[in-house]
């Protein structure tokens, strides 16, 4: 089995009312921070989704449109799915500057062959922060020519059919699926007091 990797930064960033990938965290631009792990993990290729062609996109990243109309997470996520070479697909949220590469690491190690990982706290999926295999593909174009383009509703169908397992999030682990959606939530981050 292997691991490709995907950076998801298509997002509209409405509520933050600027592009997220180039907010600064701890002095870093948040894109730099999450492709920075995304390496550590060395996976077999890195992929970046996002509606147009980032200027800070390194040159050893591959660039994945979000062809309108945009379906949010899902129509990067199918795009990409449909061109990696490897068994797996790991995605990462641009806002997610919290999470570890331990934890990553943990999520990686519980693949199986034709089965990923769906992160669960509490009784909601983290499906911005999970990894999936390719033979999700067909679900994921199936839900991207429906009618319900939720992530909550595609993730859990995939747990029926056994091409996710879910992986329970320990309270003391939770802090690294915190994004940051807000103005206020990056001044909270600032201060270390994010919620």
């Amino acid at each position: 089995m292997s691991i490709s990797a995907m950076l998801l930064a298509g997002g509209e960033s409405r509520r933050m009312s600027k592009d997220k990938a180039t907010l600064l965290f701890g002095g870093k631009p948040l894109w730099q921070i999450q492709l920075e792990l995304l390496c550590k993990l060395e996976p077999a290729e890195i992929f970046v989704s996002a509606r147009a062609d980032p200027a800070w996109r390194p040159a050893d990243v591959q660039f994945v449109p979000d062809e309108p109309p945009s379906r949010g997470p899902l129509s990067g996520l199918t795009a990409t799915l449909a061109r990696i070479r490897s068994s797996h697909l790991l995605v990462l949220a641009i806002d997610m500057p919290f999470m570890s590469e331990d934890h990553l690491r943990y999520l990686c190690s519980a693949i199986e062959p034709g089965r990923g990982v769906l992160p669960m706290i509490g009784g909601r999926a983290e499906p911005v922060a999970a990894i999936y295999p390719t033979e999700a593909y067909d679900v994921f174009a199936a839900t991207l020519s429906g009618a319900d383009f939720s992530m909550q509703t595609l993730t859990n169908q995939l747990v029926k059919m056994g091409r996710l397992r879910v992986v329970r999030v320990p309270e003391k682990e939770q802090r690294f699926y915190r994004n940051l959606n807000k103005p206020d939530d990056l001044d909270k981050s600032a201060l270390g007091t994010a919620s």
